[in-house]
């Protein structure tokens, strides 16, 4: 499905933060950066519930930056286990902006990401 005809989020609300000025590139939309880290925060919060304990990013696949995030949208990541592993978790990640004060909801980015669960001396574990 396409950004256009996915009928709504999937997945479980991780974050949810406001586009601002000072996230914004010289065009005036938001970095895309910020956003990727904005979803990588979400899925880490995730992976870290799931794996019960303490989580590190190891990789970002499949990231398709589908429409702009401008200054004032409310940003929101849903997230959801794409795969697991003995040591690592993979979570599907969609973000979805509501536009100003608009009912308006649009999926703006969707990512892969890869998180490796880790002992206090940052050494991978099994995920329980």
């Amino acid at each position: 499905m396409t950004a256009e005809t996915t009928p709504g989020p999937i997945g479980e609300i991780s974050i949810r933060t406001l586009a601002m000025p000072a996230d914004t590139n010289p065009s005036g939309d938001i970095f895309g950066g910020w956003l990727m880290a904005q979803m990588d925060i979400a899925g880490g919060t995730f992976a870290r519930f799931k794996a019960k304990g303490r989580v590190a990013t190891v990789a970002v696949d499949g990231f398709t930056f589908h429409k702009p995030v401008m200054v004032g949208d409310e940003l929101t990541c849903y997230c959801r286990e794409a795969r697991r592993g003995r040591t690592s978790l993979a979570v599907h990640v969609e973000a979805w902006v509501r536009r100003g004060d608009s009912d308006i909801h649009e999926k703006v980015t969707e990512g892969l990401f890869t998180f490796v669960a880790i002992d206090e001396n940052r050494k991978s574990r099994p995920i329980e």
